[in-house]
């Protein structure tokens, strides 16, 4: 594949704060640690103090993969981990089923190519590349369903509590819906085989999502954690205890989404008074705090204060994070150095670092994950006999029309060399009344204005007038437009991965990866030659 690479900001789909964290604002120095980039990893490699218990870590990522295929890649990552000299370069992302929309794959490769990067700048240490399972959410509206090739793929069913215990044992309408939509050509098989391995031999949909992920990228490398499990909660019990007592995340959260939206920042995530879930099987569910017992909602379930924390000490498991505090479990149980995400996820975490220091964790380095437009060969020829460079596929259909109509019309269809001239003729005009009457130089712009108007009606319908002469091929706008941004929307943000890897099969993953350029913070076009 041929790339091309632009400014985020040129695409119009990210917002000015995470514009401003790449371009290092000043403003927003304080709500992060070291910047996206090699000496900021420097500099926190100095630093770095790990919290996380290794043999534990260790220990239990061996057992998840007791079900898993041998990978050696994976196998030599998770040893690594027993070492001083080895951190993880994390991402996380729901357990969307047939790995949901396009920027599932790419936060992982982003991961991969970091991981990698780093070796190369510090062979001295291990970098292991890390997907996090968000297991204990439960938000299922939000992961039952993919988009592939213009048609909806969805599990129908009725699940409570986290998704990563629900049994997929439900999902054979779906499956075969996905398996009809990959066709059977070229790597359909290959793909129909991963998919259905993974979501009728498990009876845990994280269990399901490791092994389409691990099959995905296991050769790279990949580590995939599930941190819904006891002995990783019994590590962070001290601080679950500590800030459902004394709501410490939310006094420091709401501290900082204050200085945040006073300049200007759109926040992203709430606190809550207490910011952790009851979890059980079926069951997720806030604890609140009234008439002085912890209440778990939606429940009969409730507790003292000593209730509390007797129950926190012997079923630490029974309660899960949620978006505020899940970042700090994480970092409490991985040597992590950097989190991949997207651009809401960077703008959340600023609200965070003002809790990690309370707990005296290290706030990790925040990488905006890459994002790509992937446009096959039949689009690309559209494309290049349109005369279009990338930042040209960003604009809006009428824009790029009519950029292209004053481009390689015959005529003339601007009229600012005129306006030009009238304004001249106007500033004449005015000096005369002024001289006449000072008080008519606001009528003289009066009418300069109504007359601006009328020259810009009149260009407007001369471009229009010309579109029709080029209709056949300003047609061709719309078809590449809704061929490469699906609904109006970035392609990674709807499509599935599933079309383009029957057609590249695992090349497609290999291409990602050599061109992807985390540190660079530019939006990447790929193109099939």
């Amino acid at each position: 594949m041929d790339s091309a690479c632009i400014n985020y900001k040129d695409t119009g789909f990210f917002s000015q704060t995470v514009i401003d964290y790449l371009e290092d604002a000043p403003a927003l120095r304080p709500f992060y640690g070291y910047r996206p980039d090699i000496n900021g990893f420097t500099e926190l490699l100095k630093n770095k103090k790990v919290n996380a218990n290794r043999k534990i870590l260790v220990e239990i990522l061996t057992g998840q993969y007791s079900r898993m295929p041998h990978l050696e890649a994976v196998q030599n990552n998770i040893s690594f981990l027993k070492s001083d000299n080895s951190y993880t370069i994390t991402t996380g992302h729901q357990l969307n089923i047939f790995a949901g929309p396009l920027y599932f794959i790419y936060k992982i490769v982003t991961a991969i190519k970091l991981s990698r990067q780093l070796k190369e700048q510090f062979p001295g240490k291990n970098f292991v590349p890390v997907y996090w399972m968000a297991s204990e959410d439960h938000d299922f509206a939000e992961i039952n369903y993919t988009n592939i090739g213009g048609k909806k793929v969805h599990w129908w069913y009725e699940a409570s509590g986290a998704t990563g215990r629900i049994n997929p044992d439900t999902m054979r309408q779906a499956l075969n819906q996905y398996k009809g939509a990959l066709g059977i050509e070229r790597h359909a098989n290959e793909l129909a085989e991963i998919v259905e391995t993974a979501y009728t031999k498990f009876d845990k949909l994280g269990d399901a999502t490791r092994y389409l992920v691990n099959a995905l990228f296991g050769q790279y490398g990949l580590v995939i954690i599930d941190a819904d499990d006891h002995r990783f909660k019994h590590s962070f019990a001290p601080i679950i205890e500590k800030d459902i007592i004394e709501q410490n995340s939310f006094k420091n959260i709401e501290a900082t989404n204050k200085q945040l939206h006073n300049l200007g920042v759109h926040i992203q995530v709430n606190p809550r008074g207490i910011n952790f879930f009851y979890l059980m099987d079926g069951l997720r569910e806030r604890i609140v705090f009234e008439h002085d017992r912890y209440k778990v909602l939606n429940s009969e379930i409730s507790f003292t204060a000593a209730e509390l924390k007797a129950e926190i000490s012997q079923h630490p498991e029974r309660f899960s994070p949620n978006v505020v505090m899940r970042p700090l479990y994480q970092e409490c149980i991985l040597p992590n150095i950097a989190y991949i995400g997207g651009g809401a996820e960077v703008v959340y975490w600023l609200e965070l670092k003002s809790n990690f220091e309370y707990y005296k964790v290290d706030f990790p380095i925040l990488i905006l994950r890459n994002s790509g437009l992937v446009i096959g060969k039949e689009t690309a020829s559209k494309i290049a006999k349109m005369d279009l460079q990338p930042t040209d596929l960003f604009k809006s259909s009428d824009t790029i029309k009519n950029d292209w109509v004053k481009k390689h019309s015959q005529h003339n269809l601007t009229l600012t060399e005129e306006w030009r001239e009238l304004t001249s003729v106007f500033e004449k005009i005015k000096l005369r009344a002024y001289k006449i009457d000072n008080t008519l130089a606001p009528s003289v712009e009066a009418v300069q204005a109504r007359l601006k108007h009328a020259i810009d009606s009149l260009e407007k319908k001369l471009i229009k007038a010309e579109k029709r002469n080029y209709h056949t091929r300003l047609e061709q706008v719309e078809h590449i437009k809704s061929d490469i941004f699906p609904k109006d929307s970035l392609q990674e943000r709807t499509e599935n991965f599933g079309l383009f890897y029957v057609k590249w099969g695992p090349y497609f993953i290999d291409e990602l990866i050599r061109h992807f350029e985390p540190l660079d913070f530019k939006f990447t076009v790929l193109t099939e030659k």
